[in-house]
């Protein structure tokens, strides 16, 4: 993990992003601290290419109404995300404290980003069922076992989250759970698949997990793995994957042309 092991700041990403024609992004979080939000949405005031941030409020928390209207009142505070992931309880995502501040985010317009693994998928298709106002978005497809070369139990729960249509996934992340020194593009294609036959070109957005990504390949050869794929698979919604999908889901167009 040596690689990520330093400062990573908006001017860097910029300009990995500049010769692939990005205007910008939307910032996500790492830590599970208010902190890191309020830092992160200072960084979106001082560089105009963060569109947006992904931040971490306290869900379970009694005070959260006064968290999300606090944070909600940035232009561009565009949803929250928990490290599900890193959770011991699989049903995590279903537990009392935690839905009741998750039901409180439609009122304030924001998104919720899913960062879970294929063992939580169950319990994200029975949240994602019992809130069908609420947007949702799956981060790195939940992270499949691309390394050991397998589809299922995984596809099959990709199928039934996609089946609900409240759920968008983002098609990032992937390389980091295949081998890193050794993948090649062939080994992502097999989840490409399934994940595109799930979804659909409409509900499929490109994310970078950059600086993450940088343990298995740098930033325009992560991109390029799902562009390439998207313009045989569907050049017709090209425009869509690489920004118009994401800027749809998550950004109001009065947070779109934000100062």
């Amino acid at each position: 993990m040596d690689a990520l092991r330093r400062d990573f700041l908006p001017s860097e990403l910029a300009a990995l992003q500049a010769p692939m024609d990005f205007c910008g992004s939307i910032a996500v979080q790492a830590r599970q601290d208010e902190e890191e939000t309020r830092w992160l949405l200072e960084l979106a005031d001082a560089h105009p290419h963060v569109l947006g941030v992904v931040g971490w409020v306290d869900l379970r928390a009694p005070n959260v109404d006064d968290s999300l209207a606090r944070f909600a009142a940035h232009p561009r505070f565009v949803g929250v995300r928990h490290v599900v992931q890193d959770e011991p309880d699989d049903q995590f995502l279903l537990g009392k404290e935690f839905m009741r501040g998750l039901a409180r985010l439609s009122r304030h317009g924001l998104a919720y980003d899913l960062l879970i693994y294929p063992r939580q998928l169950a319990a994200a298709v029975e949240l994602v069922r019992r809130m069908p106002g609420q947007r949702f978005v799956l981060d790195h497809a939940a992270k499949p076992s691309i390394r050991a070369g397998a589809l299922q139990p995984w596809a099959e729960q990709i199928e039934k989250l996609a089946s609900l249509s409240n759920v968008w996934c983002k098609v990032s992340g992937l390389v980091t759970e295949a081998n890193w020194d050794t993948w090649a593009a062939s080994d992502l294609h097999p989840y490409l698949e399934v994940i595109f036959g799930a979804f659909g070109p409409d509900r499929l957005m490109v994310g970078s997990d950059w600086p993450v990504c940088l343990l298995a390949g740098d930033y325009a050869r992560v991109m390029n793995v799902a562009i390439d794929y998207m313009r045989r698979r569907a050049p017709q919604s090209l425009d869509a994957f690489l920004g118009g999908t994401a800027a749809a889901f998550y950004l109001k167009p009065s947070k779109l042309n934000a100062p």
